[in-house]
């Protein structure tokens, strides 16, 4: 009887034992999901801060960048060609002479930006983009304005590299392209504004003994050579360091990005220095080259059909004036589908599919541009010219995400991203010199190759998933077959970190 009480004692001290871990674990696991609530909305409240102060003033730049790279095609139809006796396909030569040295320079201009401040940097270049844009508005001869936009290249060239990179050091993977969406619907709006603006411009004609597109050339010069005399001033330059936001903010942007490998795993850093390593590990990687491949489907588009469609609308039988005001419209839809597009693919943490839809709708478009007969039914041909941008902008901020947010550490994501916005704007070459004068206003070549493009980007975007699907197999099976300790054991924590996308607890996004 005595060891039945015994042994009932124990049981009973064994139970009220276990209870009390459980209430303990119970009551930690609450105070963990407390904290964890209270971080997230920390975390809310600090990048809405972070929003106001850096996405705005982007998306301003940018707006101001892409207006004055895009205004030959507003000059054109403003009397530019006349006046400067262009003929044949010197107009498509003009366009396409910007591109040569804005693709060659990209990767030096992100690599110049590693080494300084990017504040510093960025307004440097739109200065000197700016003073060349209003030396442009003086030339009276074609070589003149042949001048203009090569050095127009040269100086725009690090500006939108060096934009996206800078957002993908201030937010997580699946935060970023967001941001990144209304920073580049500034291109969108661009396409928009600037034929507004042109319209009221082109008033000016004969004011001051210049022209009227000179007078487009003169007043979009000036304005980002204002911009950058106050841009270095304003502008943050990473979380460490920016002097809008208190310590303890700064200390939580920092300690999330270094949590965001993908995996939950491991952690990254943006705090790296630039080496010749780190240069060469983001100019052979392979997938950023067939990244390339997708990103023609937009740039072959999009640089020929921006310097075209208002000759493509004035083809139609509407006036030059008309013309400028109607690509409103166009581009506004553009920017609002690209960005439903961000947002759902940031919550739904995938890219590709997103890609492969909007260049589905711009095939849509293109099919319809060249079954349409031109110019019998005007009012179908202008409808169709919404999906055509819709569907070439909206896959873009799709595309430069998923890279980045596939490359790390931040120097390789520098080189990564500049290489694939270098070589992907080679496809503005070709994009410049496919809409040809003397097949308007059908533009078969045109909407041919463009529609071409856009297949070929879709294939190449099947083939990545595939390729970064696959890297992600192969690293479960790793960590599952060794296990985290060991692989922490055999590499070490700082090597982990430098390895960058190449760690096994790195996952790519799809």
């Amino acid at each position: 009887m005595e060891v039945d009480q015994k042994k009932l004692s124990t049981e009973l001290q064994h139970t009220e034992n276990m209870a009390e871990k459980a209430s303990n674990s119970s009551a930690s696991a609450e105070l963990e999901t407390q904290n964890l609530e209270l971080e997230e909305k920390e975390s809310a409240r600090v990048l809405r801060k972070v929003d106001m102060r850096l996405v705005p003033m982007l998306s301003l730049l940018y707006l101001v960048a892409f207006i004055d790279r895009s205004n030959i095609g507003n000059a054109k139809i403003a009397g530019m060609t006349e006046d400067l006796r262009m003929d044949g396909l010197q107009y498509n030569t003009a366009v396409t002479l910007f591109f040569v040295p804005y693709t060659l320079l990209e990767v030096p201009s992100n690599i110049v930006l590693k080494m300084m401040r990017p504040s510093v940097w960025m307004a440097i270049l739109m200065f000197t983009w700016g003073l060349s844009m209003t030396f442009t508005s003086l030339t009276t001869s074609y070589g003149g304005l042949l001048a203009g936009r090569f050095f127009l290249g040269v100086t725009e060239s690090g500006f939108f590299p060096a934009a996206t990179f800078l957002l993908t050091i201030w937010y997580r993977r699946f935060e970023v392209q967001r941001r990144m969406a209304v920073f580049y619907v500034s291109a969108s709006l661009a396409g928009a504004f600037s034929g507004l603006l042109a319209y009221g411009i082109q008033q000016l004609d004969g004011r001051s003994g210049l022209a009227g597109w000179q007078w487009i050339f003169l007043i979009e010069g000036l304005i980002p050579v204002a911009l950058a005399l106050v841009i270095w001033k304003i502008l943050p330059d990473n979380p460490e360091t920016a002097k809008f936001l208190t310590q303890p903010e700064r200390d939580l942007l920092v300690r999330r990005l270094a949590d965001d490998s993908g995996s939950g795993q491991g952690v990254t850093t943006n705090s790296d220095k630039i080496g010749k390593k780190q240069i060469m590990a983001g100019l052979k990687d392979w997938k950023i080259w067939a990244a390339t491949v997708i990103f023609w489907g937009n740039t072959v588009g999009v640089y020929g059909f921006t310097a075209t469609v208002p000759s493509v609308i004035t083809g139609l039988g509407y006036t030059s004036a008309n013309a400028q005001l109607l690509t409103i419209p166009i581009y506004v839809f553009a920017a609002i589908v690209t960005l439903g597009f961000a947002w759902a693919s940031d919550l739904t943490r995938m890219r590709s599919p997103y890609i492969i839809g909007g260049y589905s709708i711009a095939i849509c478009g293109f099919i319809a541009q060249l079954a349409i007969p031109k110019p019998d039914y005007p009012g179908i041909t202008y409808g169709f010219l919404f999906p055509v941008a819709a569907g070439l902008y909206c896959p873009f901020t799709c595309l430069v995400s998923w890279i980045g947010n596939s490359l790390a550490p931040s120097s390789k994501r520098a080189v990564g991203m500049a290489l694939l916005i270098s070589v992907g704007n080679m496809g503005g070459i070709m994009g410049s010199n496919i809409y040809l004068g003397r097949e308007a206003p059908k533009y078969t070549t045109g909407f041919s190759a463009s529609l071409a493009m856009c297949c070929a980007a879709i294939a190449m975007t099947f083939v990545l998933r595939w390729a970064y699907s696959r890297e992600n197999r192969l690293r479960d099976e790793m960590v599952a077959e060794l296990g985290e300790e060991e692989i922490r054991r055999r590499y070490g924590e700082a090597e982990l970190l430098l390895m960058g996308d190449k760690s096994p607890f790195f996952r790519y996004t799809l």
